[in-house]
């Protein structure tokens, strides 16, 4: 592109160049130096016959020189219209139509925000996420437990529609799965069934986290799947993110590289396309909450969900550590409460 550019810039002359960069240029030097020298002459000549003919030969070739200069001068500049700026024209249509090619595959395979992975919380990354979800109608979440959308919704003062899909903790799979994931993370000393505990009080902790949502969303559709992709996948009207936990470069950072893709991009279609089938598909467990369920009816759906029963005490007790897990979040993320 530059190299085109280039050669634009060097079509770009003007009339009077181009009178000096052709063969026209030397037959008018000759005649200038030719009427300069006989008018010279002329001038140290007596007068006479001699010196009439010399100053003749001298105007005359000035004359020439002067016309042939101005035809030169509107030859040329019929010459720049009619062939140097047809192909300057179509060198900037070529290059208008390539940057927009260029603009066309950047917006389909390329994120237009990437956070790296980090020890702490990026405030960046949490505050550009939270605009993205006030302007959105719907909220598409696929995560392990649902904890982090549930503590998005109570920051927001907006409602909307939610989607989750998150972990079948009736399915051994699903936890063990993360936890052998989770496992290669920690510290050696870390037990397997400490972790595959503490999956499983997330889950829970999860459900109830998305029943005190409820108030900040129209219904909440919950769709529960045996061992989910560790991808995170948080997506909205306008953008999709991901957050890569299965990247293997950030495996020794706690919070993973994301991505941000927005509507239309390849991948945007692509895991809308899969999220609406899997929340949808026939043959998965699909639960609804609504502003209307109450806690009586949370009781039997949970019960429904993880396959045991949850009285008014162990309530309370995931209740309050859900809202210690929101204040948590809320503060190291720098979202306010």
């Amino acid at each position: 592109m530059k190299h085109v550019a280039a050669a634009g810039g060097r079509l770009r002359r003007t009339p009077l160049q181009e009178i000096f960069w052709t063969r026209t240029s030397l037959l008018l030097t000759v005649l200038v130096v030719v009427a300069g020298l006989s008018l010279w002459l002329a001038g140290l000549m007596d007068p006479g016959t001699g010196k009439n003919l010399v100053t003749s030969l001298g105007t005359g070739t000035l004359i020439s020189a002067i016309v042939g200069f101005g035809t030169t001068l509107i030859t040329a500049s019929a010459s720049q219209k009619a062939l140097v700026t047809p192909v300057i024209e179509e060198s900037r249509r070529a290059l208008e139509d390539l940057s927009a090619e260029y603009r066309a595959l950047n917006k389909e395979f390329f994120p237009t925000d990437v956070f790296e992975a980090t020890t702490d919380p990026d405030p960046a990354f949490n505050r550009a996420l939270m605009a993205d979800l006030d302007a959105t109608r719907q909220y598409f979440f696929r995560g392990f437990s649902g904890r982090h959308a549930a503590a998005r919704l109570l920051l927001s003062r907006t409602e909307r529609e939610l989607r989750a899909v998150i972990a079948d903790p009736r399915d051994a799979s699903s936890i063990s799965g993360r936890a052998r994931y989770l496992l290669r993370r920690e510290a050696g000393d870390v037990d397997y069934d400490h972790i595959q505990t503490r999956l499983d009080e997330e889950i829970r902790i999860g459900l109830v986290g998305l029943f005190l949502a409820r108030s900040r969303c129209a219904q909440v559709d919950i769709t529960v799947v045996a061992d989910p992709p560790l991808d995170r996948l948080e997506m909205f009207d306008d953008s999709v993110w991901v957050s890569l936990y299965s990247d293997v470069r950030g495996a020794t950072k706690l919070y993973p590289r994301s991505l941000r893709f927005t509507e239309g991009s390849f991948l945007y279609n692509m895991e809308r396309a899969e999220f609406v089938r899997v929340s949808q598909s026939r043959t998965g467990r699909h639960f609804r909450i609504t502003s209307a369920t109450t806690r009586t009816d949370f009781l039997a759906l949970f019960e429904k969900i993880t396959g045991s029963p949850l009285s008014e005490e162990q309530f309370r007790e995931l209740e309050g550590k859900f809202h210690a897990f929101r204040a948590e979040f809320s503060e190291v993320a720098e979202l306010g409460s």
